[in-house]
């Protein structure tokens, strides 16, 4: 079985989430999806992944009860199930940055399609900004952009305040992986006094969906929250693999580091275990290793 994944976000006023939560999973049960919903007073997060048919049962769910727009959805696909299961879980944030004037329905910032995404870049006034965490940016990104060394995407805030001066940064173009970081990193922006502030609509995903690569200044590969760890132009899957104790992005270069061993460590995380954690890894390792064989 193939899986087609939906990758989504609506910033919408939902008055009882506990009890949307409950709905979608009556809704969904029959539907054999994966992945991960997020549901906050400020709307809806989600990757799910599922058949065709699953997918597009999903979507009418989702459009119906808060209305997210089919043609704001990321599509990819995958051979292998790309989640363990599905979760459905109740945030206070459906994207974390802990900043309440960072407010889309107020003061979001202003979209640019992908296809005219690389038009805005040529403006030799504009500041690129990549929003992204460094275990993603440390894989690929527009050439040109400013990359905050950021591990989580709270920190974004002190990296404006410290770096950027609305009297200098007149023009600000940001993206993300999918644009919902960006919804609020532009409303944050705004608040902060930046006047023109302009943002990816559908993120890198969009981007890398719909433009050429012979026309992409996209370089290297785009970070994914699932199983195929990156994908590349047309979301095909990336080279990347991942390390299993910490989840770090490996390139044929890092597996060949001394401190990576399957299952077990990766330059990111060796130091970070102690030799009990990663006897403990080893066996589990060779545990699945040894079921995958009699599978």
């Amino acid at each position: 079985m193939s899986y087609s994944i939906a990758a989504f976000y609506r910033f919408v006023a939902l008055e009882n989430p506990p009890a949307l939560r409950q709905e979608f999973l009556q809704a969904f049960a029959p539907l054999d999806l994966c992945g991960t919903l997020l549901i906050a007073p400020e709307g809806i997060n989600g990757t799910l992944a599922g058949s065709a048919d699953s997918i597009e049962a999903m979507l009418g769910i989702l459009h119906q009860r808060t209305g997210l727009p089919r043609e704001d959805v990321k599509f990819s696909a995958a051979e292998a199930k790309p989640f363990n299961r599905l979760k459905i879980r109740l945030k206070r944030e459906i994207i974390t940055f802990k900043q309440p004037v960072a407010d889309p329905a107020k003061l979001a910032g202003t979209y640019v399609e992908a296809s005219d995404w690389n038009n805005l870049l040529d403006d030799p006034e504009i500041t690129l900004l990549d929003t992204r965490n460094s275990y993603e940016t440390g894989i690929g990104s527009f050439e040109g952009a400013a990359i905050p060394p950021i591990e989580t995407f709270t920190q974004f805030a002190d990296y404006v305040r410290a770096n950027l001066d609305p009297a200098r940064h007149k023009k600000i173009a940001m993206f993300c992986t999918g644009g919902i970081r960006c919804e609020k990193a532009s409303a944050f922006m705004r608040a902060e006094g930046f006047d023109e502030v302009y943002h990816l609509r559908g993120g890198i995903l969009k981007y890398l969906e719909t433009v050429a690569p012979e026309q992409s200044r996209w370089q290297g590969e785009c970070y994914v929250f699932d199983r195929r760890m990156a994908v590349g132009h047309g979301l095909v899957p990336g080279s990347y693999g991942m390390c299993f104790t910490c989840g770090a992005p490996l390139a044929d270069s890092d597996k060949a580091h001394p401190h990576y061993e399957e299952g077990v460590s990766c330059a990111h995380c060796f130091a970070a275990t102690n030799d009990a954690d990663k006897t403990r890894y080893r066996m589990r390792q060779r545990q699945m290793t040894e079921h995958s064989a009699g599978a």
